[in-house]
């Protein structure tokens, strides 16, 4: 692999389960195939959250979207958040400049400060290519960046991801 790609060794570490899932498809009858239904990315309103009204049903039927997205989908799109658009454009700017490191930074946590564990790639665990996630990421635990200041209302990972 080239030093400085930017991206993790996804068919080197996972070579053998692609090499599996190839010899599967010998053979495999594209008769079977099973057409899925688009769903689109739940998307929620956190505004009854923030506004000061004492309109308590607007904020538990927001929370229970919440809790349903979180079920369902594992994630969801937030609008109405409160974040500015240049926080948020400032954000995505520092982002890109994280993952265009060389896979080696970024792996060993060297030269940026980031806690230890942090940077996550593909899926460890996968037995077969459909558990497999083409992914990376950050995950940050919120108790290492909110210090003593943690409440029991960040949920049961406090992971900020």
């Amino acid at each position: 692999m080239d030093s400085a790609s930017t991206n993790p060794p996804f068919h080197k570490a996972f070579k053998t389960l692609m090499e599996k899932t190839q010899r599967e498809r010998e053979g495999f009858d594209e008769t079977e195939l099973v057409e899925i239904e688009e769903c689109e990315l739940p998307v929620i309103d956190l505004s009854p959250l923030f506004e000061e009204s004492d309109d308590e049903v607007a904020r538990e039927e927001c929370k229970s979207e919440i809790a349903r997205a979180s079920k369902e989908w594992g994630f969801f799109h937030v609008v109405k958040h409160g974040i500015s658009s240049e926080v948020l454009n400032g954000l995505r700017i520092e982002q890109e400049k994280v993952f265009k490191l060389p896979f080696d930074v970024k792996k060993n946590n060297n030269d940026f400060k980031f806690f230890a564990g942090s940077y996550r790639w593909g899926s460890p665990t996968a037995t077969n290519i459909k558990q497999f996630s083409w992914s990376e990421a950050f995950h940050i635990p919120l108790a290492d960046i909110m210090g003593s200041t943690t409440s029991t209302t960040t949920g049961p990972n406090n992971t900020l991801t």
